[in-house]
């Protein structure tokens, strides 16, 4: 009996410890209150992608690391069948070059999006209601592994098919 009743509290022990760890890792989500760039005190500008992934209004946008803003909206160009975000940068960061990328990128354990700059050369800066030209879009992991599995299944396949056709 005593080594079945250890049994049980070493289960209950790791169950409790596998919601703390879930409860841990759901704080870590962006988009959360702490180091939020007010939106009413930062300058637009909007940004193009071919896929944004699932970016959500609210993600972050960082420079180096460094949260300089958000994401306000995530909406749908039907002209050019392009995502369309629009950022609010705050005022102090008004030394962006012109000519930088937005990158849709990944952060953490469960991939949650987010938008980073990458800063370009230019003399010129990023100001109110201006559009960044250089994007790159999200990397869509499926995508990624459906390719690989169709390139495998092509080569184990294709070699099959060669084998029976040899004399």
């Amino acid at each position: 009996m005593p080594a079945h009743r250890s049994l049980e509290i070493g289960t209950g022990l790791f169950v409790l410890l596998g919601f703390a760890a879930l409860g841990f890792l759901t704080t870590q989500l962006p988009g959360g209150k702490l180091g939020f760039v007010d939106a009413s005190n930062g300058y637009r500008v909007t940004a193009r992608f071919d896929n944004v992934g699932d970016l959500k209004n609210g993600a972050p946008v960082t420079m180096a690391g460094v949260k300089v803003g958000r994401v306000t909206s995530v909406a749908f160009d039907s002209t050019d069948y392009k995502a369309v975000v629009a950022l609010s940068i705050d005022r102090q960061y008004d030394r962006i070059p012109d000519d930088s990328w937005a990158n849709v990128e990944t952060a953490g354990l469960l991939g949650a999006k987010y938008v980073g700059i990458d800063p370009g050369g230019s003399e010129t800066y990023l100001a109110d209601k201006s559009q960044i030209e250089n994007t790159q879009s999200a990397m869509v992991i499926e995508k990624l592994v459906n390719k690989l599995f169709a390139a495998f299944a092509g080569k184990s396949g294709g070699s099959a098919k060669e084998e029976s056709h040899k004399p």
